[in-house]
């Protein structure tokens, strides 16, 4: 295939350091698909496409009126990450991790954070997923968030940050999984020659931290994954990790507290879970603790699990750390308890809720993204320069009605990764979701998901506004 008409323009590029001349750690890549006539390469990916048709590897969008699943947009070309970055990752992605786990269990007890002056306590009190029911929670190992996916983005200039933290229900890590495995199959012999760190340990992980989650006196825990069922955007992946760990796949109906202890119903009758890993919001878990209307939980779970009689991974109430707000907070949150730097820097953020930062945001909503406070999956977000006058007019309605309730940041040139396009590669802005397991140590799995905005010029990755993903090969040492 040529490459030469392939354009980097002012992006950084992933894969290419030039026009034609790739990255040391990418050179192997490009030669291969250098050597294959463009047919080829269409077929390839033609063939990973059915391979995700066939493993039923979907995902649900709500909004669309055609159905209810469509399959996960995958391209073939991977992104690599040096084992040097790697490493560098990891250690700045442990060091969030920790912090923000003794953030939430701060604010749910003593709140010194808040008593020093750190943290305002209006940013706290008036974040949406703060829940005063888990106020002196103390949840097994004193670890709230057990899993998180946090998003990073590159700059023009290389320099990697942290975008968002995702704590409370992430989701995606089985995209990682399947995505490699089809690759093998798509580049076997550059697979092989590329020294690529492994991801297939993730099940196993996932299912020793909510093992570890249980007393010790329990010899035989029993774990189950809580779906909201079937209609839910993620559901595949719901059944796919339980699948993977062997365990069992459960939605509320399943489940009843029966004296004082969560079973789950079976043919042979009720049956002790120790662990359950939720993949359904605070909101809905339990109706006698929080929305009264919801048929999705499990009406006593909250007692239970305060009881200390089951143990819910991520623990209710991390949705906190989640917050756009307390996000621009957490370079202090990390120098607070830790008194480190943060190895990862945030994006700049302005807070609309400080008068000198929302009269900036308002004067610059055509250059600035601007994010709802409390929103996910690309929804409630303004993208300054490709956004319309009106569109503008009415963020700043917004902004104005409820500063707390949003965040502006600088528009970022993300980085490009290539992607096919009919009979040529051209790039597409990619971000990055590694996912962080926090069970007896912190594990963080090698790359992670590659989000891609498929669309051209398109900077929203999300898979729910027209994005797909890339296989990530974290080359090793």
């Amino acid at each position: 295939m040529n490459l030469s008409s392939y354009e980097i323009d002012a992006f950084f590029d992933e894969i290419f350091e030039s026009p034609g001349h790739a990255h040391p750690h990418a050179e192997l890549l490009v030669q291969r698909l250098k050597s294959l006539p463009h047919a080829e390469l269409a077929r390839r990916q033609g063939a990973a496409e059915r391979a995700f048709l066939k493993m039923g590897i979907t995902f649900n969008v709500y909004t669309d009126g055609r159905g209810t699943e469509k399959i996960f947009p995958f391209d073939l070309v991977p992104r690599i990450v040096t084992s040097k970055e790697w490493n560098w990752l990891e250690r700045g992605l442990r060091q969030r991790i920790y912090a923000l786990n003794l953030f939430i269990d701060d604010i749910y007890h003593d709140q010194k954070i808040v008593k020093d002056g750190v943290v305002p306590e209006h940013v706290i009190k008036s974040a949406k997923s703060f829940r005063p029911q888990c106020v002196g929670l103390n949840p097994p190992r004193g670890i709230w968030c057990h899993i998180t996916g946090t998003d990073l983005v590159r700059d023009k200039d290389g320099q990697l940050y942290v975008l968002e933290d995702n704590l409370r229900c992430p989701s995606g890590v089985s995209y990682v999984l399947e995505n490699r495995e089809v690759m093998k199959r798509t580049f076997p012999q550059v697979f092989e020659q590329s020294n690529i760190r492994p991801v297939e340990a993730y099940p196993s992980q996932l299912l020793d931290a909510l093992h570890f989650m249980v007393p010790d006196a329990v010899t035989n825990p029993k774990a189950a994954v809580l779906t909201p069922g079937i209609y839910n955007s993620a559901y595949f992946e719901h059944s796919f990790l339980a699948q993977q760990m062997g365990i069992e796949l459960v939605e509320g109906r399943d489940l009843a507290i029966v004296d004082g202890r969560l079973m789950m119903r079976t043919t042979k009758g009720f049956e002790r879970l120790d662990v359950l890993y939720r993949r359904i919001d605070d909101d809905f878990i339990d109706p006698k603790a929080f929305r009264p209307d919801s048929a999705l939980g499990i009406p006593g779970l909250m007692e239970a699990y305060k009881a200390g009689r089951v143990a819910l991974v991520n623990a209710p109430g991390t949705g906190v750390a989640d917050d756009k707000v307390v996000y621009a907070y957490v370079p202090k949150v990390i120098k607070y308890y830790m008194n480190e730097e943060a190895i990862i820097p945030n994006v700049p953020t302005y807070l609309c809720w400080e008068e000198k930062d929302r009269k900036y945001v308002l004067q610059n909503l055509e250059k600035l993204v601007v994010k709802a406070a409390n929103e996910s999956g690309g929804y409630g977000m303004l993208v300054g320069p490709h956004s319309t006058k009106e569109e503008q007019a009415e963020f700043a309605k917004r902004i104005e009605a409820s500063p707390r309730n949003y965040v502006a940041q600088p528009t970022l040139a993300l980085s490009r990764v290539p992607v096919l396009v009919e009979d040529r590669l051209e790039g597409r802005h990619v971000d990055l979701r590694p996912y962080i397991i926090y069970g007896k140590s912190i594990y963080v799995l090698p790359g992670g998901l590659t989000r891609v905005a498929l669309k051209k010029g398109s900077l929203v990755v999300n898979s729910s506004q027209g994005g797909g993903s890339k296989d990530t090969w974290v080359l090793a040492d």
